[in-house]
């Protein structure tokens, strides 16, 4: 039987992101990708016409959550209780299906990355979803403790580096440390834009 398209482009995916991974975007081309699919580039070609296009297609899933997340917040008051709730959802997308790998990518090629639409859609979606964790205090230390909440989250594949520890741990461990710099948002009385205590709390 013949392989789908949808499954043919899939596969190209998940080869494209592995060679990605192992040698960076810059070193990798479609020659290669091609000879590990054992396919001709022409087969390549009829599916992606170039890196950007397969990098493109790593990310529109996820751009898509980001926007519903950064859309749902819109709607939420400006509390801990919203804050909480949106990393732990934030946390869901990135703890599934292959978007740890898709993460690693990100984090091993930033430089090439940052020329790339792509890249440069991901960061304005990260900066959304950092406003919005830091919605109704906008003093700087809030907008960094929004930020690094979020680094959090990405991190935790990397930087925790103990053995057999679980998918489910992982995000716990970084939900915990998430919440430890959301907590503080709102309770700064010199951020601008306070209304006072009950504006961070649940």
């Amino acid at each position: 039987m013949r392989e789908s398209t949808g499954g043919t482009r899939e596969r190209i995916k998940a080869v494209a992101l592995e060679l990605f991974t192992e040698q960076g975007y810059e070193k990798t081309s479609l020659r290669e990708i091609a000879e590990r699919l054992n396919v001709t580039k022409a087969a390549l070609y009829y599916h992606f016409k170039s890196k950007d296009d397969i990098v493109a297609s790593f990310v529109e899933d996820r751009l898509d959550r980001m926007d519903e997340l950064n859309a749902w917040a819109a709607t939420q008051p400006a509390t801990l209780a919203t804050r909480r709730e949106l990393i732990s959802r934030y946390a869901d997308t990135m703890f599934d299906g292959a978007q740890p790998s898709v993460m690693r990518f990100f984090e091993q090629n930033q430089t090439a990355l940052k020329s790339l639409s792509a890249g440069q859609q991901m960061r304005g979606r990260m900066l959304d979803l950092a406003d919005a964790l830091c919605r109704g205090d906008e003093s700087p230390a809030a907008q960094l403790r929004a930020a690094l909440s979020i680094f959090a989250v990405h991190t935790s594949w990397f930087a925790v580096r103990a053995p057999h520890i679980s998918d489910d741990e992982r995000r716990k461990l970084a939900l915990e440390v998430a919440d430890e710099l959301l907590a503080a948002i709102g309770t700064d009385p010199d951020a601008s834009d306070h209304d006072g205590p009950a504006a961070g709390q649940a």
